[in-house]
């Protein structure tokens, strides 16, 4: 075993979560979700926090949440589409576990996502398509790229399990 964490990083709805939950099922770690832990601890949604406080209170809160797992072991922690992008939270990643890009083409990502506000950053298509431009510099600082655009997630289990123990 070649790490006892596992970040997966990557544009919205690149099926982080989902994944995540089946690679902890699969190797019987915990898994947390960055997004769902700060709308918990915030009791409001992530659209919410974004529309009444702004993208700036969020990063910061959603900083503090990402630290706040670096003690933990053994745990597949699945970000937000923006945690990665951000230098500080990246270096943390890097140090404390492995990150995994779960790279999956925008055409895809498109048919996921409804513009319909509950992802803030998805309601402008094009400031969208700009964003998932801008984010790939930075996943591609991650340990492992995984093409997660026509792969089920039990393959990428799979495919995650198998780097892990070679």
């Amino acid at each position: 075993m070649k790490a006892d964490k596992i970040y997966l990083v990557g544009f919205m709805a690149a099926g982080k979560t989902t994944v995540a939950r089946a690679l902890a099922k699969r190797l019987g770690w915990e898994m947390v979700d960055v997004d769902e832990m700060i709308e918990q601890r915030q009791r409001q949604t992530v659209s919410d926090i974004f529309s009444r406080h702004g993208e700036g209170y969020f990063r910061a809160i959603e900083r503090q949440a990402l630290l706040d797992q670096v003690p933990r072991r053994h745990l597949i922690v699945a970000t937000g589409g923006g945690t990665f992008v951000d230098g500080q939270n990246r270096a943390a990643i890097n140090a404390d576990g492995v990150s995994v890009w779960l790279d999956v083409p925008l055409e895809r990502l498109i048919d996921r996502v409804p513009a319909d506000g509950r992802r803030p950053l998805a309601a402008d298509r094009a400031g969208f398509e700009r964003l998932y431009h801008q984010r790939r510099a930075a996943y591609e600082q991650a340990h492992l790229r995984l093409d997660a655009g026509r792969a089920s997630v039990d393959a990428l289990v799979e495919q995650l399990v198998d780097w892990l123990e070679h």
